[in-house]
């Protein structure tokens, strides 16, 4: 269940409203190559409130995918990889690419709460140069002749898988905003 906002709110607002709400964790996109694959990841962010969406390049991406979402979100725009980690300011970035994966999804380790989820292409997956600085490399398990998901359907894997590990049994999975006093 989405979190109720009034139809008249500016997105500033819903942001403000958003803020306590938000989760740690922090998605980046490079060298994606598809508009509407990364317009895609942005409305699947939002559905985890992440901290931040990272944009790495100039790509485009293409709004509508995301249904309006990115009003709502912390869209930060660097240059490139090297520019992604000083962004990243000593946060792990975890490069999601299974060519060159170290580990599972479902390996029983923890994200770190402030970890940086990094997605890349579907047809050349993450650059090098960032799976070489990467704190980890996860690959998501996959069977059948087809090289990849699709990254929008990777990046719901990866931030549901995630979620899963951070709500117990019994929690309250869709927060509450704050009431006034």
């Amino acid at each position: 269940m989405a979190l109720p906002v009034p139809i008249d709110a500016s997105a500033d607002e819903v942001r403000r409203t958003l803020a306590p709400l938000r989760n740690g964790i922090s998605v980046a996109l490079t060298s994606l190559g598809n508009a509407f694959a990364a317009g895609a990841i942005v409305r699947v962010a939002h559905s985890f409130l992440v901290r931040e969406i990272v944009l790495v390049g100039t790509a485009p991406h293409y709004e509508k995918a995301s249904m309006g979402m990115e009003k709502y979100e912390n869209v930060v725009r660097v240059a490139d990889v090297d520019a992604l980690f000083v962004h990243a300011a000593g946060r792990p970035v975890y490069a999601i690419e299974k060519d060159h994966a170290t580990r599972s999804l479902y390996d029983p380790r923890p994200f770190p709460d402030d970890t940086i989820l990094l997605f890349g292409s579907e047809r050349f997956g993450v650059p090098e140069e960032a799976i070489a600085r990467a704190a980890a490399v996860v690959g998501v398990p996959m069977y059948g002749v087809n090289h990849s998901f699709p990254v929008a359907i990777t990046a719901g894997m990866v931030l549901s898988e995630w979620a899963r590990r951070r709500y117990a049994p019994g929690t309250v999975v869709v927060p509450r905003p704050p009431r006034d006093p």
